[in-house]
């Protein structure tokens, strides 16, 4: 095979991936967008002010309903921890927006089987209950009250803007009121937006990413590096080897589902697969943004629980799903190669594409151009507002 047939070989298995996900990506963003509309985040940190594990499971449903590309997740807890929400809540609700979402369920359910959705939803819990006790145990008050203090200096991440907006309808009535309101329908459209122009980079780079190792890395390679010859091995090494890939990967967000398909397919457990997944907060340019929110040593701190926690999930998930006979059989495993095809997949993409185009049409007719400059830069010292209610026409 030439070098131009590779990289068209490569371009293929990346198209093909983009076409199977589309329109589970708009709905998972449409709903995400829906729930931000009318939930302000004003009233989060609020509610999140200690780690009893009522407020930890408040966190954790917050921030599943606060889908966040993983840079805005990683800025929105600093913002809460800033404004007071305790650290380790502001943690979970971080995990949480991330690794809790609707979106990433319904793409893990399409590429991978429902298998590995129910797997996300069991192992984000069982990460944050993880984390939390390490953080009870280890986390001590000297560490935490520097890492607040590196906090308060207010030093740039990635997306801060973007972290700081709250698009939500202001006002009174109920959800549905608010929602079909001109507000609603704008803050809607702003969300919607907003959440893919955070997302847009990760996702191609992923889809990108994973097409290339597809097409020019050999099974024989995952399968040596996984231990795919030695069952027990294999389950042991999985999920400890699983997020130094995604370490390494520099792919966080939903941009590591497709390359988690390759992964399965080339041999690695299941239980290894969620790991490498739940560790989107962990990739190198992450780390750094940890470093210049809360010092080195809270970054190594974050680095050594968050993966122990990450490992942890990794197991459960592996011993429960086995226990159960729910694992799938990874000789059916297969990278989507067929392109287009006029099948239910493409009406669901004709369908949802003219939605977002709606929602894209009303964004631009509402002062949506200045609020994308706004996305990147320093946090402020007070978070920006958007008035839906002066934006409506």
């Amino acid at each position: 095979m030439s070098a131009v047939d590779a990289v068209l070989h490569a371009l293929s298995i990346t198209g093909s991936m983009t076409w199977e996900i589309t329109w589970a990506l708009i709905l998972g963003f449409l709903l995400s967008a829906i729930v931000q509309a009318v939930v302000r985040k004003s009233t989060v940190a609020g509610l999140l002010g200690d780690d009893r594990p009522r407020t930890l499971g408040v966190a954790a449903l917050l921030g599943a309903a606060s889908s966040s590309c993983s840079y805005a997740a990683v800025a929105l807890a600093r913002s809460l921890f800033r404004k007071g929400a305790d650290f380790t809540a502001a943690m979970a609700f971080e995990i949480a927006s991330t690794n809790l979402v609707v979106e990433l369920g319904v793409i893990l359910a399409l590429l991978m089987g429902w298998q590995f959705t129910v797997a996300e939803f069991v192992g984000g819990p069982v990460m944050i209950v993880v984390l939390a006790v390490l953080f009870r145990l280890f986390l001590r008050a000297r560490l935490l009250e520097r890492a607040r203090a590196q906090a308060e200096r207010g030093v740039a991440g990635s997306m801060e803007g973007h972290a700081a907006m709250d698009m939500s309808v202001a006002g009174e009535g109920g959800f549905r009121r608010r929602l079909f309101s001109p507000a609603g329908l704008t803050s809607t459209s702003h969300v919607f937006v907003m959440e893919w122009a955070a997302i847009w980079k990760d996702l191609v780079a992923g889809l990108l990413i994973a097409g290339a190792i597809a097409a020019w890395v050999p099974d024989s390679f995952w399968q040596a590096l996984f231990l795919e010859g030695h069952p027990l091995a294999s389950k042991i090494w999985g999920p400890l080897i699983g997020p130094l890939v995604a370490i390494a990967s520099f792919v966080c967000s939903i941009g590591n589902v497709p390359l988690a398909v390759v992964l399965w397919k080339g041999g690695i457990s299941f239980g290894g697969v969620i790991s490498f997944i739940f560790a989107d907060l962990l990739i190198l340019p992450i780390l750094h943004i940890y470093r210049n929110y809360y010092g080195r040593r809270m970054m190594l701190f974050i680095l050594a629980t968050f993966y122990t926690a990450v490992v942890a999930a990794g197991y459960v998930v592996e011993i429960l799903f086995g226990a159960l006979g729910l694992i799938p059989d990874q000789a059916d495993a297969e990278v989507p190669t067929e392109g287009v095809s006029w099948d239910y997949t493409a009406w669901l993409n004709i369908l949802f594409l003219l939605v977002a185009a709606a929602l894209v049409v009303r964004f631009l007719r509402t002062g949506g151009r200045g609020m994308l400059r706004m996305m990147g830069g320093a946090p402020p010292p007070a978070a920006p507002t958007a008035d839906h209610a002066a934006h409506h026409p």
